[in-house]
Parts: C-alpha cells; sequence; structure tokens
C-alpha cells in the first residue's frame, strides 16, 4: 500500500533505516498481528506495534482492568478499573495512531474462534500467562502455518522466542516445554515492573523483524533475561521428532 505524506513523517525515523525502508514500512502498514492477553507483556508489544504502524491489531482478552494490575500493565489508567483490558488497551492504542485498524474480542474463546482469530493473521504475539492458553495459541499457530512470537516474565527472569511455524524445519512451542510444565503466576510469585517492558518490547521488535522482514528473527533461538544481574543468555532449540503438535509421524508413547 502507497504511503501518504503524514504516514510518510509519522514512521520517517524507521523508513530512514536501509534495512526497513519504504517496502518494509508498507510491508508492516499491510500487516495484520493478533495479540493475546493485553496485560504485562501485551501493553507494550500492543503499543510499541501500534506506534510502529502495523495496520491491523485484533486484540483478545477477556480479563478486566484490577488495581494490581496498574504496576506494570501500562496499556490501562487507574480510571479503567473494572473495564475490559481489550477495550481499554484499545483506547491507549487509538490515541497513539489513530489510522491503524483495531478489532477487539473481550470474550473467552474457544479452539474454534481462536482458530479463526489465527487464520485471519499474518502472525500471532502470545502474551498469556498459563502453559494452558500458550499450548492452545502454539497448536493453532502451528495448523494455520502462522509465525508466533513468544514471551514470559515472573520476579526477575524472562525469556522470549519465534516459532516459524511457515518453515517446515522449525520448532514449535511444544518442542520447548512438556505440557506437564508448572504454571508461574505474577499473583503468587512477584514481578518486577520493567521486566515485562523488556521483554515485551523484545517480542514487539521480533514482530517487525518477521513482517518487514528486517534481520535475523529469533526462530530456532530462545532468549533468556536474568534481570538481576542484566544478562542475556542465548538457547539453540531444535525441533522435537517426537513432538504431538508440530512432526509430521509423532513417536508413540511406550
Amino acid at each position: 500500500m502507497a504511503m501518504n505524506d503524514e504516514q510518510l513523517l509519522r514512521y520517517s525515523r524507521q523508513i530512514m533505516l536501509p534495512d526497513l525502508d519504504i517496502d518494509g514500512q508498507e510491508a508492516l502498514l499491510s500487516s495484520h498481528v493478533v495479540i493475546i492477553g493485553l496485560g504485562g507483556l501485551g501493553s507494550p508489544v500492543s503499543m510499541y506495534l501500534a506506534a510502529a504502524g502495523i495496520g491491523q491489531l485484533t486484540l483478545v482478552d477477556f480479563d478486566a482492568v484490577d488495581l494490581s494490575n496498574l504496576q506494570r500493565q501500562i496499556a490501562h489508567t487507574s480510571e479503567r478499573i473494572g473495564h475490559n483490558k481489550a477495550q481499554s488497551a484499545a483506547q491507549t492504542l487509538r490515541a497513539l495512531n489513530p489510522h491503524i485498524a483495531l478489532h477487539i474480542h473481550s470474550q473467552r474463546v474457544d479452539s474454534e474462534a481462536l482458530a479463526a482469530l489465527v487464520a485471519g493473521a499474518d502472525l500471532v504475539v502470545d502474551c498469556t500467562d498459563n502453559f494452558t492458553t500458550r499450548f492452545a495459541i502454539n497448536a493453532a499457530c502451528v495448523a494455520a502455518l502462522k509465525p508466533l512470537v513468544s514471551g514470559a516474565a515472573i520476579r526477575l527472569e524472562g525469556q522470549v522466542a519465534v516459532f516459524d511455524n511457515r518453515d517446515p524445519q522449525s520448532p514449535c512451542y511444544r518442542c520447548l516445554y512438556e505440557e506437564s510444565a508448572d504454571d508461574l503466576t505474577c499473583a503468587a510469585n512477584g514481578v518486577l515492573a520493567p521486566l515485562v517492558g523488556v521483554i515485551g518490547s523484545m517480542q514487539a521488535l521480533e514482530a517487525i523483524k518477521v513482517l518487514a522482514p528486517v534481520g535475523q528473527p529469533l526462530a530456532g533461538r530462545v532468549l533468556l533475561f536474568d534481570g538481576r544481574y542484566s544478562q542475556w543468555r542465548e538457547m539453540r532449540l531444535r525441533k522435537d521428532p517426537c513432538c504431538p503438535v508440530c512432526s509430521v509421524k509423532p513417536c508413540l508413547s511406550e
């Protein structure tokens, strides 16, 4: 899509980057991203993707804003306590960039609705906080061959990864975690406010890199962040030949 003068000025600092240029910005404007979870991670993800000019954002969250969220969920305000998070985030994004299209899903989605949402997107960003939902999102992305940007943050630790399901050799989220993995929640374990900003910003960066495309996305790698010592560690991840989700012929359990 050809940009008008206002868009050329709004996105000028990105367009001047040789890695992105006008073609990359137009690719972003033509993209549709689904963001699932508009809490601590979803707040910076949605705000940066809106500001960067992703043409369509679908916001998915059935939860309501709570006072305890405001320490880290920067898309929401004190005046919106009790409001649905997807609707609250949409107000913030419209103020940031009124020229993008926003689609709001404020009800809990079942597997059929999730599959439809994923199928209509170019990329999905998982900003949820429990394994059950993450596994469901991963399965839908694998089935629809859609790239998935995953993030997690708890206490002073975080991680971010890209699972490019368009590539048959790419691992999926299920290759990384067993379904018996235990959930760790911020409500039970706590989290330092800027940590979700660090991880969420990285998720937004990786989404843009996949869509533009720019540089080398994190596909096949997991970045682990230790906020206590401000250290990053990279872990290589290979496709699990026995993965019950993404392998062509999953191994039979003994």
